[in-house]
């Protein structure tokens, strides 16, 4: 019973979309070492609040689209834990408070590190930043009006992913910000914008039956991919303009190594036609991009 109930726990937490969420703090930490500043602590309780904020909106989403009916047979996606009565909504309600609680102790933690020495206004604007994203991760999928059912889940994965990640990162680190960092904040954005609009791709006909309005059901499929192209060229192309504007030794092509695959699954994608097909390039592309910060980082550093 013990083992199935941590089974059910992982399931929600949905650790495949994790490493999306660190990938903001790899690259906004390899620029600041890049721009010669660099604190191992600040990277560390970045990625720990990173993953935890993530951890809690899967979570909050589980139980927000299950209340609401949006997880239901119809749906193409994996079965859900509350949808499948794996947890409870009363169990999930407690998970969601735990690791809120969790998320906000190192998010204050990190500020702490972070911004030793500043002025109290820096710190009075992280706090801001932070209760803002424990909202968001909260309110994609909870409460009377959630954002995630009227088309603006994009604009919180540009936001919170790219800009906040990046950014976040980056100033910490330097105590400064620059518009190489916010170019690559605009990159990461553009990428999980990707990620999940082929989410919703894949659920576009069960959430339109729902009234989940995202951007792909806004859309209808054939635009839907022709907009995913869009966000994963463009990220594409704003990576390699930061390069070489940037330019400093080979190795900082590094990066390009992940794009045949970026543009083996564009022109997949575009070809594909059933929504339930969408499923194995969602885990890919996260994965991708996981890997493109890896290597784009990489390259930073041993140009460094």
């Amino acid at each position: 019973m013990m083992i199935k109930s941590v089974r059910a726990w992982m399931e929600a937490a949905r650790p495949r979309t994790l490493p999306l969420a660190l990938s903001g703090i790899i690259i906004g930490s390899a620029l600041a070492w890049f721009d010669g500043a660099f604190d191992l602590h600040v990277l560390i309780l970045a990625a720990l609040t990173a993953v935890f904020l993530q951890i809690l909106s899967n979570l909050a989403n589980d139980y927000g689209d299950a209340v609401k009916g949006t997880d239901n047979a119809g749906r193409v996606g994996p079965v859900r834990t509350v949808q499948s009565g794996a947890i409870t909504p009363t169990q999930m309600k407690k998970g969601i408070a735990a690791t809120a609680a969790v998320a906000v102790f190192t998010g204050m933690w990190l500020i702490c590190a972070g911004l030793t020495g500043l002025s109290w206004l820096y710190y009075l604007c992280f706090i801001l930043l932070g209760l803002v994203s424990v909202a968001a991760a909260l309110m994609y999928t909870l409460g009377k009006k959630p954002y995630g059912y009227s088309g603006f889940g994009d604009v919180s994965v540009f936001l919170f992913f790219g800009q906040a990640g990046v950014l976040g990162a980056y100033f910490l680190h330097r105590h400064e910000l620059s518009w190489g960092a916010a170019l690559m904040a605009t990159v990461l954005g553009l990428f999980s914008m990707g990620v999940l609009n082929l989410n919703n791709m894949r659920d576009m006909e069960n959430d339109q039956r729902c009234g989940k309005i995202t951007i792909a059901v806004r859309l209808g499929l054939a635009r839907a991919k022709i907009y995913h192209s869009f966000l994963i060229v463009a990220g594409m192309l704003g990576a390699a303009l930061f390069t070489a504007l940037n330019f400093i030794s080979a190795k900082q092509l590094l990066l390009f190594l992940i794009y045949p695959v970026f543009l083996g699954d564009v022109r997949a994608i575009l070809n594909t036609r059933e929504n339930s097909n969408f499923d194995p390039f969602l885990k890919k592309l996260s994965l991708s991009t996981f890997v493109f910060s890896i290597l784009f980082g990489a390259g930073l550093i041993l140009s460094s």
